[in-house]
């Protein structure tokens, strides 16, 4: 009976994932923009008018590099996710692990600005950046490596790996 009813059941679509994924992203780059403050004093010089802001320089460079990453993050994740065909259990739970290495994303923002790019705040920062790329490898391994050569041209396949490794490998390198 339990077997039966089981196998009445569709095959899961990858589309529910797809939009969890496009909301993770949309709340990263929320809380990103909610964590910016203004700043203390309205300080005002006549040479730098806006020198109160500029005090505040690693914030906004940490908040700007961290919105690019989100957004080439989630660029690639979008035409990634194009690949999937249903949502196995293995496609489910690396997505779950890439979304959850980006959700530390604000956290070691805010440590580092807080710190002033302090060495270990900044280390954290890169392993983040790794952690990100090691999962979306992950990704890459459930959806690209399991389609037939044939479906999906040998050169995208190249510059999906070679994209994803070296900014592994780059990450990994800001880490030492």
């Amino acid at each position: 009976m339990r077997r039966k009813r089981y196998a009445l059941l569709r095959r899961p679509t990858p589309e529910r994932g797809r939009g969890f994924s496009d909301g993770v992203f949309a709340v990263l780059i929320t809380v990103l923009v909610l964590d910016l403050r203004p700043p203390e004093l309205p300080t005002f010089n006549a040479l730098l008018p806006f020198n109160a802001l500029l005090l505040l320089w690693p914030t906004w460079l940490s908040y700007a590099v961290s919105y690019l990453f989100i957004a080439i993050v989630w660029t690639n994740h979008h035409y990634l996710m194009l690949y999937a065909t249903e949502a196995n259990l293995r496609l489910l739970w690396f997505n779950f692990a890439h979304l959850f290495s980006m959700s530390l994303l604000p956290l070691s923002i805010a440590w580092m600005a807080k710190s002033e790019l302090a060495p270990q705040p900044v280390a954290f920062y890169a392993a983040v950046f790794f952690l990100v790329n090691a999962t979306y490898i992950c990704l890459i391994w459930e959806l690209i490596d399991r389609i037939p050569v044939d479906e999906i041209p040998p050169a995208v396949r190249r510059i999906m790996r070679f994209r994803s490794i070296t900014t592994l490998c780059l990450s990994g390198r800001l880490r030492l």
